[in-house]
């Protein structure tokens, strides 16, 4: 058995002629790694500085790809909220850091 991972587009929500393959794997802990891995893509792609975390995952949430694998569970909304989270969360810590003059 092999999972292969399809791809929405949250811009063209419910439209299924924007949805495309990302490819298909041998396991499903390799197809949950690629669509984690689209999901930060599009989370680095949607964050600007200063956004805070909500402003992060409504970027996503209205633009980026949402992956799913047919039979796993998976939810690339809940993932992208953990990111925007943990980007936000980083920008800070980064700004606070960030040597002055």
């Amino acid at each position: 058995m092999t999972y292969k991972i399809f791809v929405d587009d949250n811009f063209h929500f419910m439209d299924e002629d924007e949805r495309y393959c990302a490819g298909e794997f041998e396991t499903a802990a390799e197809a949950l790694a690629k669509c984690r891995q689209i999901v930060e893509a599009d989370i680095e792609n949607c964050a600007k500085p200063g956004m805070t975390a909500a402003e992060i995952y409504d970027a996503y949430t209205s633009f980026g790809d949402d992956p799913f694998i047919k039979g796993v569970e998976f939810s690339a909304w809940t993932y992208a909220k953990t990111i925007a989270e943990r980007k936000a969360r980083q920008d800070t810590i980064d700004t606070l850091l960030k040597p002055k003059g």
